[in-house]
């Protein structure tokens, strides 16, 4: 199992300097990851006031700032990008760190706040029919091949975009949604790993293990290959003390997690709280 770090893009981790500091503290207490949230404002009301960084600047300096750590969103909101942008993003920071991204992806939200805002359609439908074909046409774009490409939202005429990316033949790909809702995880299925949110467990709260056996069955179901690696990425926020982490995070690796994503929770004030991040990353990662 590995272990990860999750912070938000705004309040303190806003600034580039403090995602570098926090980068830099999770690698030598011995994490193996660090994701950041990609949100344009979140929720207008709770936020209001508060600073936002963009994420790949801030992937950016934890990269720089970081020779072992994995990098990347979680999750990415794909609809709101074009896909030609974000396949130069995410190679660019593919070649920078030398081949630590992934790429975790999903539809962002609240859609109101997120898409609405702007004008964009908050029409879930169609978000994951952006999504899906965004998808598509990231991988081709990341072999450095020539792409001709006609679909409901996008249209490539004979492009190439230089370099491919660094892993090969692409970064892994998670794909995020919420559990019991089937059809992100028939998504995932198709992908490298599933980093589901519980529609019973709020941010930072662990799942319980019979509702991750669940999901894990069901993924396995809809998988072409069920015997290729496929991560599981689940997280809450556990005790600094091993013996209670282990409680926690042990019945998880049993049901099937591959990574523990160690997360702040939601409510209380802490979500993006450096100094609380912090003291969890420097009490080490849970290691079974």
């Amino acid at each position: 199992m590995r272990f990860s770090v999750n912070i938000p893009n705004f309040g303190d981790f806003a600034d580039a300097h403090t995602v570098a500091r926090t980068a830099v503290a999770a690698e030598q207490a011995g994490w193996d990851g660090l994701f950041v949230w990609d949100h344009v404002v979140h929720d207008k009301r709770e936020q209001r006031g508060k600073p936002f960084g963009d994420p790949w600047m801030l992937l950016t300096a934890a990269a720089l700032a970081t020779s072992r750590l994995k990098v990347g969103p979680l999750v990415a909101a794909v609809p709101r990008y074009r896909p030609e942008q974000l396949a130069r993003q995410v190679a660019t920071l593919d070649a920078l760190s030398g081949g630590r991204v992934i790429l975790g992806v999903g539809l962002g939200g609240p859609a109101d706040d997120e898409y609405g805002s702007f004008g964009d359609t908050v029409d879930r439908s169609v978000h994951a029919e952006r999504l899906d074909e965004s998808l598509e046409l990231l991988t081709r774009y990341w072999t450095g091949e020539s792409v001709e490409h006609t679909g409901a939202h996008f249209r490539v005429h004979e492009t190439a975009l230089l370099p491919a990316t660094t892993q090969r033949p692409r970064p892994p790909v998670w794909i995020g949604g919420f559990w019991p809702h089937r059809r992100p995880m028939r998504r995932a299925a198709r992908w490298d790993g599933a980093a589901p949110l519980f529609t019973t467990a709020l941010h930072g709260v662990p799942p319980r293990p019979d509702e991750l056996a669940d999901l894990v069955a069901y993924v396995q179901q809809h998988r072409e290959f069920p015997d290729d690696p496929f991560d599981i990425v689940v997280g809450g926020l556990s005790p600094a003390r091993r013996a209670g982490a282990l409680d926690v995070i042990g019945p998880l690796a049993d049901a099937g997690a591959t990574w523990w994503d160690e997360r702040q929770l939601q409510t209380g004030g802490t979500v993006d709280s450096y100094e609380a991040v912090l003291r969890r990353i420097e009490a080490g990662p849970p290691v079974l």
